[in-house]
Protein backbone atom coordinates (compact mmCIF):
# COMPACT_ATOMS: atom_id res chain seq x y z
CA UNK A 1 0.00 0.00 0.00
CA UNK A 2 1.30 3.67 -0.28
CA UNK A 3 0.85 6.48 1.57
CA UNK A 4 0.69 10.20 0.79
CA UNK A 5 2.86 12.89 3.35
CA UNK A 6 -0.61 13.50 5.37
CA UNK A 7 -1.67 10.12 5.79
CA UNK A 8 1.54 9.25 7.45
CA UNK A 9 1.70 12.50 9.48
CA UNK A 10 -1.52 11.62 10.25
CA UNK A 11 -1.07 7.77 11.21
CA UNK A 12 2.22 9.00 12.85
CA UNK A 13 0.61 12.03 14.81
CA UNK A 14 3.38 14.15 13.68
CA UNK A 15 3.15 17.03 11.30
CA UNK A 16 3.44 16.79 7.45
CA UNK A 17 6.31 20.09 8.26
CA UNK A 18 7.90 17.30 10.46
CA UNK A 19 7.97 14.78 7.94
CA UNK A 20 9.56 17.48 4.99
CA UNK A 21 12.21 19.17 7.84
CA UNK A 22 13.08 15.34 8.10
CA UNK A 23 13.02 14.79 4.21
CA UNK A 24 15.37 17.97 4.03
CA UNK A 25 17.89 16.93 6.47
CA UNK A 26 18.10 13.79 4.75
CA UNK A 27 16.20 11.45 7.02
CA UNK A 28 14.37 10.17 4.09
CA UNK A 29 16.43 8.82 1.55
CA UNK A 30 14.39 5.86 1.39
CA UNK A 31 10.86 7.38 0.60
CA UNK A 32 10.35 7.43 -3.39
CA UNK A 33 8.70 9.64 -5.11
CA UNK A 34 5.16 10.09 -7.79
CA UNK A 35 5.83 11.20 -11.40
CA UNK A 36 4.69 14.59 -9.64
CA UNK A 37 7.58 14.58 -7.24
CA UNK A 38 5.12 14.32 -4.31
CA UNK A 39 6.60 11.88 -1.74
CA UNK A 40 5.29 8.57 -1.58
CA UNK A 41 5.72 5.85 1.77
CA UNK A 42 5.08 2.29 1.35
CA UNK A 43 4.49 0.06 4.39
CA UNK A 44 7.94 -0.79 4.79
CA UNK A 45 8.83 3.13 5.23
CA UNK A 46 7.41 2.89 8.33
CA UNK A 47 9.75 1.00 10.02
CA UNK A 48 12.42 3.62 9.20
CA UNK A 49 9.92 6.58 10.45
CA UNK A 50 9.41 4.50 13.92
CA UNK A 51 13.48 4.75 14.23
CA UNK A 52 13.40 8.17 13.62
CA UNK A 53 10.84 9.10 15.76
CA UNK A 54 12.40 7.22 18.51
CA UNK A 55 15.43 8.68 18.29
CA UNK A 56 14.07 12.23 17.92
CA UNK A 57 12.30 11.28 21.38
CA UNK A 58 15.68 10.26 22.47
CA UNK A 59 17.11 13.67 21.94
CA UNK A 60 19.51 12.27 19.53
CA UNK A 61 20.90 15.31 16.83
CA UNK A 62 19.13 14.79 13.36
CA UNK A 63 22.65 14.76 11.35
CA UNK A 64 23.29 11.62 13.70
CA UNK A 65 20.04 9.69 12.74
CA UNK A 66 20.72 10.72 9.34
CA UNK A 67 23.94 9.08 9.79
CA UNK A 68 22.27 6.13 11.40
CA UNK A 69 19.62 5.68 8.52
CA UNK A 70 22.14 5.90 6.41
CA UNK A 71 24.10 2.85 7.71
CA UNK A 72 20.75 1.29 7.89
CA UNK A 73 20.58 1.70 4.23
CA UNK A 74 24.16 0.44 3.46
CA UNK A 75 23.18 -3.27 4.08
CA UNK A 76 24.60 -5.99 6.46
CA UNK A 77 28.32 -4.53 5.94
CA UNK A 78 27.21 -1.94 8.82
CA UNK A 79 25.30 -3.99 11.57
CA UNK A 80 27.94 -3.80 13.58
CA UNK A 81 28.08 0.12 13.50
CA UNK A 82 24.71 -0.12 13.76
CA UNK A 83 24.80 -1.98 16.94
CA UNK A 84 27.40 0.07 18.70
CA UNK A 85 25.88 2.99 17.40
CA UNK A 86 22.67 1.67 19.12
CA UNK A 87 24.66 0.55 22.44
CA UNK A 88 26.34 4.01 22.89
CA UNK A 89 22.90 5.70 22.09
CA UNK A 90 21.46 3.32 24.99
CA UNK A 91 24.25 3.98 27.88
CA UNK A 92 24.05 7.69 27.00
CA UNK A 93 19.91 7.13 27.41
CA UNK A 94 20.58 5.50 30.82
CA UNK A 95 22.33 8.18 32.14
CA UNK A 96 19.94 11.09 31.19
CA UNK A 97 17.27 8.98 32.96
CA UNK A 98 19.66 8.53 36.14
CA UNK A 99 20.08 11.93 36.15
CA UNK A 100 16.30 12.71 35.63
CA UNK A 101 15.54 9.85 38.54
CA UNK A 102 17.87 12.15 40.96
CA UNK A 103 16.57 15.21 39.77
CA UNK A 104 12.68 13.55 40.48
CA UNK A 105 13.88 11.93 43.53
CA UNK A 106 15.37 15.42 45.29
CA UNK A 107 11.97 17.35 43.83
CA UNK A 108 9.73 14.59 45.58
CA UNK A 109 11.81 15.13 49.00
CA UNK A 110 11.36 18.95 48.62
CA UNK A 111 7.38 18.76 48.43
CA UNK A 112 7.97 16.15 51.47
CA UNK A 113 10.02 18.24 53.86
CA UNK A 114 6.94 21.30 52.30
CA UNK A 115 4.02 18.36 53.64
CA UNK A 116 5.79 18.10 56.61
CA UNK A 117 5.64 21.82 56.92
CA UNK A 118 2.55 22.47 56.04
CA UNK A 119 1.03 19.42 58.38
CA UNK A 120 3.36 21.33 61.44
CA UNK A 121 1.99 25.17 60.19
CA UNK A 122 5.62 26.13 60.20
CA UNK A 123 9.09 24.86 58.43
CA UNK A 124 10.87 25.35 61.83
CA UNK A 125 9.00 21.72 62.81
CA UNK A 126 12.45 20.72 59.83
CA UNK A 127 14.66 22.18 61.91
CA UNK A 128 17.34 21.52 63.94
CA UNK A 129 15.90 23.44 67.21
CA UNK A 130 17.57 27.12 67.10
CA UNK A 131 19.19 26.78 63.42
CA UNK A 132 17.92 26.78 59.49
CA UNK A 133 19.12 23.76 59.20
CA UNK A 134 17.32 20.90 57.94
CA UNK A 135 17.13 18.07 61.05
CA UNK A 136 19.08 14.47 59.48
CA UNK A 137 16.41 12.50 61.34
CA UNK A 138 13.77 13.94 58.42
CA UNK A 139 15.66 13.02 55.60
CA UNK A 140 16.38 9.67 56.76
CA UNK A 141 12.89 9.27 57.51
CA UNK A 142 12.37 10.06 53.56
CA UNK A 143 15.34 7.85 52.14
CA UNK A 144 13.90 5.06 54.47
CA UNK A 145 10.69 5.43 52.44
CA UNK A 146 12.80 5.71 49.35
CA UNK A 147 14.65 2.90 50.16
CA UNK A 148 11.48 0.47 50.83
CA UNK A 149 9.63 1.36 47.50
CA UNK A 150 7.28 3.98 49.12
CA UNK A 151 4.16 4.38 46.74
CA UNK A 152 4.53 8.75 46.01
CA UNK A 153 0.64 8.51 45.88
CA UNK A 154 0.65 6.61 49.52
CA UNK A 155 2.53 9.93 51.06
CA UNK A 156 0.86 12.22 48.53
CA UNK A 157 3.48 13.34 46.26
CA UNK A 158 1.47 13.15 43.15
CA UNK A 159 -1.54 14.35 42.92
CA UNK A 160 -2.60 11.82 40.41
Amino acid sequence: MLYSIGQVAEKLNISTYTLRYYDKEGLLPFVDRDESGRRVFKDADFNYLETISCMKEAGLPVKNIAKFIELCLAGDKTLEERYDFLAEQEADLEDQMATLQHTLDFLRWKKWYYKHALAAGTEDANYIPGTTETRPELKEEFNDLIDHGFDPKEIGLIDK
